[in-house]
């Protein structure tokens, strides 16, 4: 598999923030937006490298983990808090869930990936 170790660490990192922030209830910021675009390239990157080695089955649930993380926060980023409560203010358990799923997932392809050096956490 390609390294992506950098696309792994920083959904993992945004994934993990972006859940706290939304159940902690804090308004939307520019930056949030910023971050939920890096982390759909990050995204999508991992796809590619997924799909040029081949491992169909591990593609099929990276991608399924991400978008159910994704509807919530594409709630968040295209209406606020307002959105986000108005469509799931009563599901954060499930939010939790799925996000806690792409964790999982996101610690298995990060498994695949060369040992962490300094030069490669540039990358």
């Amino acid at each position: 598999m390609l390294d992506v170790l950098g696309a792994i660490k920083n959904l993992t990192w945004t994934t993990e923030h972006h859940f706290l922030h939304i159940k902690n209830q804090h308004e939307f910021i520019r930056i949030w937006a910023i971050q939920f675009e890096l982390a759909y390239t990050d995204f999508r990157v991992i796809q590619i490298a997924l799909q040029l080695d081949s491992q169909t089955e591990l593609l099929q649930r990276f991608t399924k983990a991400y978008d159910a993380v994704y509807q919530y926060e594409y709630a968040f980023v295209k209406g606020g808090l307002e959105e986000f409560n108005q469509q799931f203010g009563d599901q954060l358990d499930s939010y939790d869930e799925a996000h806690q799923t792409l964790l999982t997932v996101l610690d298995d392809l990060m498994k695949q990936q060369p040992k962490s050096t300094k030069e490669n956490e540039l990358i």
